[in-house]
């Protein structure tokens, strides 16, 4: 265990690893996050200027072609 810390906190790939995996664990928290605030607020009227994140993930069909 000693040595998995030291490795973590007292080398440069082990900072990257900490750093990198932070950075995976937030990005995939904010998606569940915004998903769930999406199934929240179905009811707001959409307009022109909205844009959506996973709009072509969820619409194929819309994509440009």
């Amino acid at each position: 265990m000693e040595e998995t810390l030291a490795f973590l906190f007292e080398t440069i790939p082990g900072m990257g690893i900490l750093i990198g995996s932070v950075f995976v664990i937030s990005f995939i928290v904010c998606i569940i996050m915004e998903r769930k605030t999406k199934k929240t607020f179905v009811e707001r009227a959409t307009t022109e200027d909205d844009w959506e994140y996973f709009e072509e993930a969820e619409n194929p069909e819309n994509e440009e072609k």
